[in-house]
């Protein structure tokens, strides 16, 4: 057996719980030939790069999964039929990544929001502020300079 890595995205109009659901349904056509989910993960409903089947959307699947050839081919042949999936895409990987995958580190390293005003806390604000530090920074060096 081999072990892949599948990405899929299903249509941006089924709830989260529909497309866990389908998860599911996807899983069991691995498990029922003999092959095991290795690591699941739920990206949410993200913003696609391009419109595919007039959608802007998407929840994206990835699975980490050890199977064999004849069991995939009938994975992407169920994937293919279903109306849901827009895309799917799978990887012959050589090891299962321990902890979160890179997409879900980033969703939880994101930056909260800013206030009202639009103002995000961040390196987006003006020169005008980095100009200060650096004379503060100069006074500072020629007051050691002189205490020497």
């Amino acid at each position: 057996m081999r072990l892949y890595e599948s990405v899929f995205i299903a249509r941006q109009d089924i709830s989260a719980t529909q497309a866990e659901a389908m998860a599911d349904e996807f899983a069991g056509i691995i498990e029922s030939a003999g092959g095991s989910i290795k690591k699941r993960e739920y990206w949410g409903l993200r913003s696609l790069a391009y419109r595919i089947k007039k959608n802007r959307k998407g929840h994206y699947i990835m699975f980490n999964m050890e199977t064999d050839q004849d069991a995939l081919k009938e994975y992407e042949r169920v994937m293919g039929l279903n109306e849901d999936v827009l895309r799917f895409l799978n990887v012959k990987i050589e090891e299962v990544e321990e902890g979160p995958s890179i997409i879900m580190q980033n969703k939880n390293e994101r930056p909260s929001r800013g206030g009202r005003d639009g103002h995000r806390d961040g390196p987006r604000h003006s020169d005008a502020g980095d100009d200060a530090d650096a004379s503060g920074a100069d006074a500072d060096d020629a007051n050691e300079s002189s205490e020497d």
